[in-house]
């Protein structure tokens, strides 16, 4: 069992109500770095006398440090955005951890580059430790899987896709160095074979003597010029880093496949059935399927264990394809369902409410997205975030796959860093895509980890905090009356029920019917509401938007236009509706004071400024 934690004891707070104890780390972290150096060799003289500090020339320069600090201090406060406030409601940030922000803040004076172990024996061995950790909250084996912290979710989904490409093209390249180990399989056979029957093939390649042989024959050393080793199919919902990815890899963007979302924003898997056996019945084999555990836009789950049923269909047809979860930002939401001996809850236990509060009617939790985040252990690797959901300064995120086989069909050694052996995860950098890269970001989740367990008694407490005050500050869109102002009449319209905590929404006036003045005036909101109306400091509320466009979600979005009664003709013909977005990451909505206060200055600063734009 973990021993409980007080949610508003582990941040700096929106007021600094905690800043006497984050001074006094501080002011730990540096005497004891200082003391580091000054006992590292104690009888070496200083380098820096008493007589050279005295020295006019010495004391400008620290002046001119001194400066340039307080000139970045002004200019910080200035046009930084207060993602500690309850008042922010925009993009995925949140205030941090205190912990997080001393482990980055201690560990930056060590400077470690957790390329190679000897330069960062410490934080390398850190990394290991935090993506087992990660492991173990997607619910894989620590001691069989794989994981480490990258620069965030781009890097992540780039290295996953990495995985399943250089994995598919395994069978072919065993068939041209040793045909005897796959006697008896044709190419489509070869195309479909699971992850686990590929590294069980490729370790009888290294038994035969001739695994390097196979990698050269893989894609990784035969490039994709011939192509062949099929498609990639992501929801409509998809991360922009996908596109990329596919150019980046040599896939090609003709071969990523969108699939349709239903009204939902979760991927349609009635869809993706139709789209699989369609190429199916083209002999196209499917390189990966890509879930999404909290889409950026709405923060919708696919419900993967859906997809899952549909792999296991598949393979009773002989088809097979590697799934991979883009949880970047849903990710550490799995820790909702663990209890304190990290095991799966059932929904049942997670329904009447979470420690020792009651939740919101009761109803804020979906068992569809239960269900997905107990399906997550059944993907090969997995995209998460702590810089999201695990409130971790920025960059941190991270890659997880299932069997820790597999990076061996992506790893490299360089000479003049590593020293090569057969399994040595001290050699990280030969397993990734980053070469140099911050140690310091490590030890800040390693940090968080240490005083925030990862399951409901810690990190559970922390976002199931800010699913409730989503969940609320929806509840409220829903029940709000509508607005009258200079005589005109506007509503507020949600775009979906919340499946975790992002809530998408549009204002409307009653009796307008045309889709190009609802979006003129939520683009005018958003203006009034985020850094183009001027310095953030000054703003009442501040969130985020972003446009539902035919382009990237078919008609999809049509339902949400017609809701605000517009013609269905006005959706075909922009083709795209502006919405608001609120990311309720701050865990401090639960407290009905704080709520109040907050949805008072939400409406509040909404009426003024459908105000100024009515010209009242």
């Amino acid at each position: 069992m973990t021993d409980p934690i007080n949610v508003k004891a582990l941040f700096l707070g929106p007021k600094s109500e905690n800043y006497a104890f984050f001074k006094e780390m501080l002011n730990y972290l540096m005497d004891d770095h200082a003391a580091w150096r000054r006992y590292f060799h104690p009888d070496d003289a200083p380098v820096v006398t008493g007589e050279e500090q005295g020295r006019p020339d010495f004391a400008a320069t620290l002046q001119k440090t001194r400066e340039a600090l307080i000139d970045l201090a002004g200019n910080l406060q200035l046009s930084s955005t207060p993602w500690f406030s309850p008042r922010y409601l925009g993009h995925m940030n949140a205030d941090t951890l205190i912990a997080a922000n001393l482990g980055y803040m201690l560990t930056l004076l060590y400077n470690p580059n957790n390329c190679a172990y000897e330069g960062s024996p410490a934080t390398t061995a850190l990394e290991i430790e935090v993506g087992r950790q990660l492991a173990k909250l997607m619910g894989y084996d620590p001691e069989r899987a794989w994981g480490h912290i990258t620069s965030g979710g781009t890097v992540a989904n780039y290295e996953g896709l990495w995985l399943a490409r250089n994995l598919k093209s395994i069978p072919m390249a065993i068939r041209a160095c040793r045909p005897e180990l796959v006697a008896g399989m044709d190419d489509w056979r070869l195309l479909n074979l699971p992850a686990g029957e590929i590294l069980d093939l490729a370790d009888r390649a290294k038994a035969a003597g001739c695994f390097d042989e196979m990698r050269r024959r893989s894609v990784r050393g035969a490039g994709m010029a011939g192509g062949g080793l099929g498609k990639v199919l992501v929801p409509q919902s998809k991360h922009y880093s996908w596109t990329k990815a596919v150019d980046i890899l040599g896939i090609g963007q003709d071969n990523l496949i969108s699939v349709p979302v239903r009204d939902d924003y979760r991927m349609d898997v009635k869809a993706l059935e139709r789209v699989i056996d369609g190429l199916i019945a083209a002999g196209t084999p499917i390189l990966a399927v890509v879930a999404v555990v909290g889409t950026t836009e709405e923060g919708a789950v696919d419900e993967v264990d859906e997809i899952v049923r549909l792999r296991e269909r598949c393979a009773a047809r002989g088809v097979w394809f590697y799934l991979h979860i883009d949880a970047a930002y849903g990710g550490y939401a799995r820790s909702l369902f663990l209890d304190g001996e990290d095991r799966f809850m059932d929904f049942a236990a997670l329904a009447g409410g979470r420690g020792e509060r009651t939740t919101l009617d009761g109803d804020w939790l979906a068992r569809e997205v239960c269900e997905a985040f107990r399906a997550m252990p059944e993907a090969e690797s997995i995209t998460v975030d702590p810089h999201k959901l695990g409130y971790v300064p920025y960059a941190a995120g991270a890659v997880v796959a299932r069997d820790r086989r597999i990076v061996e069909l992506i790893s490299y050694f360089a000479a003049y860093v590593f020293e090569k052996s057969d399994d040595n995860p001290m050699l990280l950098g030969s397993y990734i895509m980053e070469g140099s890269k911050a140690g310091a970001a490590v030890a800040a989740v390693w940090m968080a980890h240490r005083v925030v367990p990862l399951n409901r008694d810690g990190y559970g407490r922390i976002i199931g905090d800010s699913i409730e005050g989503a969940y609320r500050f929806y509840r409220s869109l829903l029940e709000t009356p509508p607005m009258d102002v200079a005589g005109r009449r506007f509503e507020v319209i949600p775009l979906a029920r919340p499946d975790i905590n992002i809530v998408d929404y549009a204002f409307h006036e009653i009796g307008n019917g045309s889709l190009d003045a609802m979006n003129r005036l939520n683009e005018a909101i958003y203006e009034q509401c985020s850094y183009k109306s001027g310095p953030l400091y000054i703003t009442d509320f501040i969130t985020s938007k972003t446009s539902l466009t035919s382009g990237e979600y078919g008609d999809t979005p049509r339902s949400f236009v017609a809701r605000a009664g517009i013609a269905a003709g006005e959706w075909e013909r922009l083709q795209s509706v502006y919405i608001l977005r609120s990311c309720i990451l701050t865990p401090y909505l639960t407290s009905h004071t704080t709520y109040e206060t907050c949805w008072e200055n939400f409406m509040d600063a909404m009426e003024r400024i459908i105000g100024r734009i009515c010209g009242r």
